[in-house]
């Protein structure tokens, strides 16, 4: 079984010893518990101020299926790198050269797409239709199991449109984004690079909950730490497990105290 993160704390730091911290974090089920409806995600005063104050001795990256600038709202904080729609569109704080939009040839397809599944689900019953610039999501979690299949249906015939996307999938969601050899893991590695800090003196950290964060866990493995956000015992795919935004909230504060003054 996959350790316990808050359990490991002395593992951990003993890992983080001489060495800088940098933490890549997903948003929606990990500083935020999952819900109904995208924009009912706020983020907790308390998890704010953990963040800020994290943000304060060691680099934050919010790494997010979010479009940037709906993740960074939701964040409201200065000090913090931003990769929006699962890292396809990156923008460092005010000030730095940090920037990078993948896929950028791809938005018109993405908001045609937008627009046609808008139209071809409108008459069920709890979809969310979000076009997040660089790529398009489709929300079906408060929508009845019996339409499930229908609107697959729809969003495979509008895929069959537009051969530069692709699909994807996470909780209660299916994507189309630019088809193009691009995900987390690839955008945190290229962060990395990007800050400079893709050296033996570098630990990354990256938390995440859904499926789309394996990628990241895979691209740091050997080299970081990956901690998977559940409620479930899990025995594969990260290196530590938090049971859920609490307990993230409260790893990120031990994860400041020993960080404090080296980043």
């Amino acid at each position: 079984m996959i350790p316990l993160a808050l359990e490991n704390l002395e593992e951990i730091a003993a890992r983080l010893e001489g060495k800088r911290a940098v933490v890549f974090l997903d948003y929606d089920g990990t500083l935020t518990p999952i819900v109904s409806r995208p924009d009912l995600a706020v983020l907790s005063p308390e998890t704010r101020a953990v963040l800020e104050a994290l943000a304060a001795c060691c680099v934050v990256v919010i790494v997010s299926g979010r479009e940037r600038a709906n993740v960074a709202e939701m964040v409201g904080l200065e000090d913090v790198v931003y990769a929006g729609a699962h890292g396809f569109d990156i923008s460092g704080p005010a000030g730095s050269d940090i920037r990078h939009d993948q896929g950028r040839a791809c938005i018109p397809a993405i908001q045609q797409a937008a627009e046609e599944l808008t139209r071809r689900l409108s008459h069920i019953d709890g979809v969310i239709v979000e076009d997040k610039t660089y790529a398009l999501a489709v929300h079906f979690r408060l929508a009845a199991d019996a339409e499930i299949a229908a609107i697959e249906e729809a969003v495979d015939d509008v895929l069959q449109q537009h051969p530069q996307l692709r699909k994807t999938g996470g909780k209660k969601i299916l994507e189309l984004r630019p088809d193009i050899d691009w995900d987390k893991g690839k955008a945190v590695l290229w962060l990395l690079d990007a800050l400079d800090l893709d050296g033996p003196k570098v630990l990354p950290l990256y938390l995440g909950d859904d499926v789309t964060d394996y990628d990241a866990f895979r691209a740091l493995r050997g080299k970081g730490i990956s901690l998977r956000v559940s409620d479930r015992p899990e025995t594969e795919g990260a290196d530590y497990r938090l049971s859920d935004t609490e307990e993230v909230r409260r790893f990120l504060a031990a994860l400041t105290a020993v960080c404090g003054g080296t980043g």
